[in-house]
C-alpha cells in the first residue's frame, strides 16, 4: 500500500482526506501520462454519493487540461467501468466510489486498459506526482504541461457504454427468469437503476428496496453490509431469492427463500460445484482469502475441490487467478470473480450466476448452500492511531499468540490491518460463538490498554 492508495484505491473523507484538488491532480497526471504518445482516452464512472459529482468534475477537468478525452458513464458500477475500459479501447478507467463506506467518504479507483486494477508501478507515479517528486523519462516533473488550443481534451457523455455493459450481462444468461420472484437491495448506490432493469429484461418479477439515492443514504442501513433488511423483506414477501449489493456493486450477498444469508464463501462453493459437474472448473481449485470460513474448506474437501488462500483483497485473489489459470475466486464479503466473464468482482454478474445454478439444478438456494456449515466467527474493528505500530506491538502480538495457542486446531485468530481505513481487524473463528467473542475481546482490550485505540 502507498501513502494515498490502499488495496482498493485512494479513499478518505470527502473534502478532507480526499479533496477536489487531489482529484484534479490525479486527472492531470493520468491525462498526461497516458497521452505522451497519443491523445489519451479515459472513461469515468461514479456512485451516488453527493461528493462523487464534485470529484468527477475535478478529475475530468484535470484530464482534459492535460489533453485527454474523457467519457463519462455517470452513475454506474465499478465492474461496468472495467468492462467499458477493456472492450472499448480506453487507456484507463476511473471509478469514483468508496464502495461500502458511509456517504461522507469517497474514493478514486484506477483501472487499466485491460479492465484490471491499475498496476502498482503507475500508482507509485501518481503518488510521486501528488507529493511533488515525480521523475520520469530521465527528468523531474514538478509541473505537467497544460494542453492548449486544439490539444485541450473533450469531456463527453457516454451512457451508451453503460448500456452496452448491461446488454453484455443480459447476454450471459442461458435461462429465462420468468416466474421467479427476486428481491434486490441496491444500497441506494450504483446498482439502483441497472440491476432491476437487467432482471426485468430476463423475465423475473423484480421487487426492490433501497433504490432511491439522495446523495447521503448510500449504504445507510442498506445493501450487503446491512443484510438484515433484505432478509426480512424476502420472508415477508415470499421471495424465491434476494440479492444485496454494496455501494459500487462489485459485491453481492444472497438471501435464500427462508431469509437465511448466503455469503461469498457459500456462493463460491455452490458455483464451483456447478462448474466441476460440467467439467468447467479447469484447475479444480477455488481462490479464497485468509478470511474464508473453515466450513468452506471442509465442504470443498468433501466435494473434491482444491483451494488457494491469498491475503485479503480482491486484487490479490485476481492476481492468483490470472497467474494460475483459476476460474473462480473471491471473498466472504461477496467479491466474487469469474475470470471467464470479468476482470473484477461484479455483484450483478454474481447474482445472475447464482440464478443460473438455481435454474439449471432446479433447486432452491437453501439446498445449494446447505453443504457449507459456517463456523461461528467474530470480527471486531478497532480504530487506531497507527496501524503498523499497533500491529507490531510486542504485547499485542503476545496476546494474539496466546489466543492462537488456546484455540489449537479447533479454530483460528487473524489480526490484520485494513487496506482502506485506519483499522486493525481482529477475527476469531471457533466452534462456539461466546468463545469467539471472549478471545477476540482479549486482543481488543490489549490494543486499548497499550493506547493504540482512538
Amino acid at each position: 500500500m502507498g501513502k494515498y492508495f490502499g488495496t482498493d484505491g485512494f479513499r478518505g473523507k470527502a473534502g478532507e482526506g480526499l479533496t477536489a484538488d487531489h482529484a484534479y491532480q490525479i486527472g492531470r497526471f493520468l491525462g498526461w501520462y497516458f497521452g505522451r504518445t497519443h491523445r489519451a482516452q479515459i472513461v469515468v464512472g461514479k456512485d451516488t454519493r453527493r461528493s462523487s459529482y464534485m470529484l468527477e468534475y475535478a478529475i475530468s477537468a484535470g484530464m482534459a487540461a492535460s489533453g485527454a478525452d474523457v467519457h463519462l458513464l455517470h452513475v454506474t458500477t465499478t465492474p461496468s467501468v472495467s468492462y467499458v475500459a477493456r472492450t472499448d479501447g480506453f487507456d484507463c478507467g476511473v471509478m469514483i466510489s468508496a464502495s461500502h463506506n458511509p456517504f461522507y467518504d469517497n474514493g478514486i479507483k484506477l483501472i487499466n486498459g485491460e479492465g484490471e486494477k491499475m498496476e502498482e508501478s503507475v500508482i507509485a507515479l501518481v503518488e510521486d506526482y501528488l507529493d511533488g517528486k515525480l521523475e520520469l523519462d530521465g527528468q523531474p516533473w514538478k509541473e505537467l504541461p497544460m494542453a492548449t488550443e486544439a490539444q485541450v481534451g473533450s469531456i463527453v457523455d457516454d451512457t451508451a457504454g453503460r448500456n452496452r455493459y448491461m446488454g453484455y450481462l443480459i447476454s450471459l444468461a442461458i435461462y429465462s427468469f420468468k416466474g421467479k420472484r427476486v428481491a434486490l437491495d441496491c444500497a441506494n448506490g450504483s446498482a439502483w437503476h441497472i440491476a432491476p432493469r437487467i432482471f426485468e429484461a430476463l423475465g423475473a418479477q423484480v421487487f426492490t428496496i433501497n433504490t432511491n439515492p439522495d446523495g447521503t443514504n448510500i449504504n445507510l442501513n442498506a445493501g450487503s453490509t446491512h443484510i438484515e433488511g433484505l432478509q426480512r423483506y424476502v420472508v415477508e414477501n415470499k421471495m424465491d431469492v434476494g440479492f444485496a449489493y454494496d455501494g459500487d456493486a462489485d459485491r453481492c450477498l444472497a438471501v435464500d427463500e427462508n431469509g437465511k444469508l448466503v455469503d461469498g464463501d457459500q456462493i463460491m462453493y455452490l458455483y464451483a460445484c456447478y462448474m466441476k459437474e460440467r467439467g468447467k472448473l479447469v484447475t479444480n481449485k477455488v481462490v479464497t482469502t485468509v478470511m474464508s470460513n473453515f466450513g468452506l474448506y471442509k465442504a470443498l474437501d468433501k466435494a473434491g475441490i482444491g483451494y488457494e488462500k491469498t491475503a485479503v483483497g480482491d486484487k490479490y485473489v485476481y492476481e492468483n487467478m490470472v497467474q494460475n489459470g483459476h476460474r473462480i475466486g473471491g471473498e466472504q464479503s461477496g467479491h466474487i470473480i469469474f475470470t471467464k466473464y470479468a476482470r473484477t468482482g461484479d455483484g450483478i454478474l454474481t447474482s445472475l450466476k447464482i440464478m443460473e445454478v438455481m435454474l439449471a439444478k432446479k433447486l432452491p438456494l437453501s439446498k445449494l448452500a446447505e453443504p457449507v456449515t459456517i463456523y461461528p466467527q467474530v470480527l471486531i474493528n478497532v480504530r487506531v492511531k497507527d496501524k503498523l505500530e499497533a500491529r507490531q506491538d510486542a504485547d499485542v502480538q503476545a496476546s494474539v499468540d496466546a489466543v492462537a495457542a488456546e484455540l489449537g486446531n479447533t479454530g483460528r485468530i487473524l489480526v490484520r490491518e485494513s487496506g482502506t481505513e485506519p483499522l486493525i481487524r481482529v477475527m476469531v473463528e471457533a466452534p462456539d460463538q461466546e468463545l469467539c467473542q471472549a478471545l477476540a475481546q482479549r486482543v481488543v482490550d490489549m490494543l486499548k490498554q497499550k493506547g493504540h485505540a482512538v
